[in-house]
C-alpha cells in the first residue's frame, strides 16, 4: 500500500520518510488536492520502493516516478560527497516536488533536522534570512531555483543569508552565466545541477555527473541518465515505462561519461536491492552538447525546438544570449509561435527591462545569435507561469505570446 502523507508540513513528514527509507511502506507526498492514484499492479512495483514523486509535466496528467530506498541513499550519499560532507539544510521548496523531497532524504541521511522556510507570504528575502538565522554551526546547505537567486541577491539581508550556505544548489531551470558571476561577486558559491523526478533530482552538478552515475548522449543529442539513483519506471504506466526506463545503456551514443569516482558506501544501507545487480537508464526528453572543458551544456527539451523557416532553434541558446547581453533581466524564456510564412517565429517573454523593444533587443544581439535565431516578437510580465518549481511552462507561454 502507498500512503498518501501532507507535504504542506515537511517537518511532520520527516519521521514518515525515514520509516519508508527504512524499508517501510513507501509514500506519496501531495500538496492541495490529492492525485487520483489508480490500481498499482503489485507485480510490477520494485523491491524495497520508498517514494512514489510526480513529474512536473506539461500536461495536467502527470506521471508517478518509483524510487527506492536504495536510490535515494545513493543519490543523498553522492550529493554529500559532491560537496564536500554532510551538514545541515534549508528547505525553501515545496516538500510536493523532488528538489524538496531530496532536501528532506539528505537530511534523513546526515541525521539533521532541516529548517523551513516561511513562504505563506510567497518567498521573500526576509523569510529566508529569518530561516537562515536559525541554522545552527557547521556545513550548510539549500536548494533554489534561479528566480529565488535573483530575489535573494538583489536584497541585502537575501544576499548576506546567501553567504552563510557552504554551497547553494540551483536547479529547476538554466542558470544564467550572468547569475553566477553576480553570486560569485557576493562571495556566495552556487552549483548548477541538472536532473529531474525520474533522476532523483539533481544527477549533474556543474555539467558533470554525481559519484556513482553515468550520463550519455545519443547521436540525436538526447540525453541518457544512468546509475542507481535513476527511477524504477512509473506507477501503473508500464507502456511509458518501456519507452522511458532501461537497465543497459543506449547502444548507440556520441559521448559518454561515467563518474570517475566511486558511490560511498551507504554505512545503513535498507538492503532492498541487490549490490550491483544491473544499472537502471533514464531516457530523458532533453537534448545537450559537450562543452570544450567536458562538461554537458543542456539545451532544452526535444519538443521545445522552434522550427522557423526549416531552421532548428535551441530556445535555451536565445536566452543564454538574451540575459548576458542584458544582465539586468530577471527571466527570460524563448517560445516558437505559429507563423504563416516561416512555420513558426521566434518569440521572447521578458521579465524585467521594460524598456526594451524589438528592434533595439535584436540589434544587441545580432552578431550573438544567427540572423534566423533573433526574436521576433517580445512580450513583457511580471511573472512566468509554471509547471514546477522554477520551470517555465512553455506551452502557456507560446499561447500567451500567440494572441
Amino acid at each position: 500500500m502507498i500512503e498518501l502523507v501532507d507535504a504542506g508540513a515537511p517537518l511532520a513528514l520527516l519521521p514518515r520518510l525515514r520509516r519508508a527509507l527504512g524499508g517501510d511502506a513507501p509514500l506519496h507526498p501531495y500538496a492541495g488536492t490529492r492525485l487520483v492514484l489508480p490500481p498499482a499492479d503489485h507485480a510490477r512495483l520494485p523491491r524495497g520502493l520508498a517514494l512514489v514523486i510526480g513529474t512536473s509535466g506539461s500536461t495536467g496528467d502527470p506521471k508517478l516516478a518509483l524510487h527506492t530506498a536504495d536510490g535515494l541513499r545513493a543519490s543523498a550519499a553522492a550529493t554529500a560527497q559532491k560537496l564536500g560532507g554532510h551538514g545541515q539544510w534549508l528547505l525553501a521548496l515545496p516538500a510536493a516536488h523532488i528538489a524538496g523531497v531530496q532536501v528532506l532524504v539528505r537530511s534523513v541521511l546526515a541525521d539533521t533536522v532541516p529548517v523551513v522556510v516561511d513562504r505563506s507570504g510567497g518567498f521573500t528575502a526576509g523569510a529566508f534570512a529569518a530561516a537562515t538565522a536559525a541554522l545552527g554551526t557547521g556545513p550548510a546547505y539549500t536548494s533554489l531555483v534561479p528566480t529565488q537567486v535573483v530575489r535573494l541577491l538583489a536584497d541585502p539581508d537575501g544576499a548576506a543569508a546567501l553567504r552563510r550556505f557552504t554551497a547553494v544548489l540551483v536547479g529547476g531551470s538554466a542558470l544564467p552565466h550572468g547569475l553566477r558571476e553576480r553570486a560569485t561577486a557576493n562571495e556566495v558559491r552556487l552549483v548548477a545541477t541538472y536532473g529531474m523526478s525520474e533522476s532523483a533530482g539533481g544527477c549533474v552538478y556543474d555539467g558533470r555527473p554525481l559519484p556513482g552515475l553515468s550520463l550519455a548522449l545519443g547521436v540525436d543529442a538526447r540525453i541518457h541518465l544512468g546509475g542507481p539513483c535513476v527511477a524504477h519506471g512509473y506507477l501503473a504506466r508500464p507502456e511509458a515505462s518501456a519507452r522511458a526506463f532501461a537497465t543497459r545503456a543506449p547502444q548507440q551514443s556520441a559521448h559518454r561519461w561515467d563518474s570517475p569516482d566511486p558511490l560511498p558506501q551507504d554505512p545503513t544501507p535498507a538492503g532492498n536491492e541487490p549490490a550491483g545487480k544491473h544499472t537502471w537508464w533514464f531516457t530523458t526528453d532533453d537534448v545537450g552538447e559537450v562543452t570544450p572543458d567536458g562538461r554537458l551544456h543542456v539545451l532544452g527539451r526535444v519538443d521545445d525546438i522552434i522550427s522557423t523557416g526549416g531552421l532548428k532553434v535551441h530556445p535555451r541558446i536565445v536566452e543564454e544570449a538574451v540575459l548576458a547581453a542584458y544582465p539586468g533581466l530577471t527571466a527570460a524564456v524563448a517560445v516558437g509561435i505559429p507563423d504563416p510564412q516561416w512555420g513558426q517565429l521566434v518569440a521572447l517573454a521578458l521579465v524585467g527591462g521594460d524598456h526594451l523593444n524589438e528592434r533595439a533587443l535584436r540589434d544587441q544581439l545580432r552578431g550573438r545569435l544567427p540572423a534566423y535565431a533573433l526574436p521576433r516578437r517580445i512580450r513583457h510580465t511580471d511573472v512566468l507561469p509554471e509547471r514546477g518549481p522554477g520551470k517555465p511552462d512553455r506551452r502557456a507561454i507560446a499561447e500567451w505570446m500567440g494572441h
